[in-house]
Formats: structure tokens, sequence, C-alpha cells
């Protein structure tokens, strides 16, 4: 995201509003400030984290202090409708969503918090869930009980499976989110945590758990895929990721037969894993 003159205007008042007190906070001027910045996550013009064009990720900071800025001058209100019962704060309101944004919202209890990004082609089965700050881009889907958490970027044509948890976050402000780039296939029931990169093409086999300290075990290439100093675990592009287990060691463990829980990299996608996890179109 290459900011705009406007962008970086705004930048520098959402730094200067977040440094200040809250009981010395000028709350027009946050509240002014903090409206551009939802205008922007709403429209997908400003995110929390972009790809630089030498493959690394980009994470805006200030994007995530002007999010957390909206936490702290909202009030509490009451959004309910007569079968649907909805606190929050005024502040952060559902997404306004219309026909021209086309995404398909199937009906059954799915939410889209305001300050989230969903392309058109995106489809959402319920129920499911996406938070503020979250960029969602073109021909997604994101199917039942599946969340997408807070700043998390998902790409293009990505399918995150039933019951599949992507992380968020918003403190620290400057931490990665969790990035899922394009053509990426998430297996039922994984998780996917602490800024975790998958890079594009990968597929990820149901009940995959990655972390930030989570290592990886590569069987093609024989290696240990583990974060760099300072820096989240990286799923190499086209990567087919299975859960797996390693044994432990101590006298103790190898006594009781007991194992760890680790993914592992057992093949690189072909045309057989491609059609094996393709969209079905007929959905869309």
């Amino acid at each position: 995201m290459m900011l705009t003159d406007v962008h970086e205007k705004l930048r520098q008042r959402i730094e200067a509003l977040a440094a200040q007190p809250t009981d010395t906070l000028d709350l027009r001027a946050a509240r002014e400030a903090f409206e551009e910045l939802l205008d922007g996550l709403n429209r997908g013009t400003i995110r929390a984290a972009t790809p630089a064009e030498d493959g690394r990720w980009i994470t805006h900071a200030w994007v995530k202090q002007g999010i957390l800025l909206g936490f702290r001058i909202g009030q509490l209100v009451d959004y309910s409708t007569e079968r649907f019962p909805f606190f929050d704060k005024d502040t952060y309101p559902l997404k306004p969503l219309t026909l021209a944004d086309r995404v398909r919202i199937v009906p059954g209890g799915s939410s889209i918090r305001t300050g989230a990004y969903l392309a058109p082609g995106v489809v959402c089965m319920p129920p499911m869930y996406v938070n503020v700050g979250a960029y969602v881009d073109e021909g997604t889907m994101i199917d039942s009980h599946a969340l997408v958490g807070s700043c998390a970027q998902i790409g293009k044509r990505v399918h995150l499976s039933a019951a599949a948890q992507i992380g968020g976050v918003l403190e620290p402000v400057g931490a990665r989110p969790v990035i899922i780039e394009d053509d990426v296939f998430v297996g039922g029931g994984c998780g996917i945590y602490e800024g975790c990169l998958v890079r594009k093409g990968a597929v990820l086999a149901p009940g995959v758990i990655l972390t930030g300290s989570t290592k990886l075990y590569d069987l093609v290439h024989e290696r240990i895929l583990a974060p760099a100093p300072g820096e989240p675990l990286e799923v190499p592009p086209y990567a087919v990721v299975v859960p797996g287990a390693r044994a432990v060691r101590s006298a103790f463990g190898e006594a009781h037969g007991l194992s760890l829980y680790t993914p592992v990299i057992v093949k690189y996608r072909d045309a057989r894993t491609n059609a094996a996890t393709a969209l079905e179109e007929s959905l869309r």
C-alpha cells in the first residue's frame, strides 16, 4: 500500500491521537480520524499489512493504532433487533454491505464487522465471522463456522473450510497479522495463528495447527522450517501440509510411547492435488 498524501496525513493524525491519554483526548478529532480510517478499511484502500514487490509483507502499525482508538472512543450501544441481541461500541456496528458489493452472504447467522473488506466474489457460508481490519480478496470462500480474525489478510481464491480459524492481532500494534496468500486451501478445523504466513498455492489438510513458534518438517527436502528470530512461521509456496507426530525422546516419553503433534510437508502441489482441492464453481 503506497501511502497517498491523504493517507500519510491520516497516519500522522492517528499516531498523535493514539499517544494522547484518554482523559485529555480530543474526542471530536479522534472520531473524525477514526471514521476516515474506517472508510478506507471498508473500501479496501487501507490495509493492516500489504505485500512488497520482493515478496515481503509490510505491517502498518498505525492502522491497528487507529482500530484500537475506535475502541477507546466508542460508547456501548444496543444494536439489537427482535431476534438478534447485539451490544457493542457505537464505533463498530455491522459492516455496511449492499448488492453492489457483489458479496454473497448466505442466511444463517454470519456477521461481518465494519472495518473489514470483502472483495467482489467472496462467498460467506453460515455461520461465519469476519473481524475488523481483515482483508478478504476476490473469489475466496469462507465456509461454515470459520473465523477471519482482526487484521488477517486473505488472498484471492482461498478456500477457508468449515471451522477453520484464522487468528487475529491488534496488540502489539507492530505484530504481523496472519497472512494467507492467493490460491491457498485451508482444510476443515485448521488453526492458523500468531502471524503465520502461508504462501501462494499451499494446501493445509484438515486439522493442521500452525503458530508463531511451530516447527514445520519438510519430508520432500529433508529440512526443518522454523521461524527466524523475531519472525513468524512461513509455509512455502505449494506445500501440502498434514498433521503429523514426532516421538518424545526422553526416557519417560519412550517408556510410554508418547509423541507430540507436528505439521509435516508430505509433497508439493501437483495436478492431482489441484483437482482434489478445486472449488465447486456451482456454489458460486
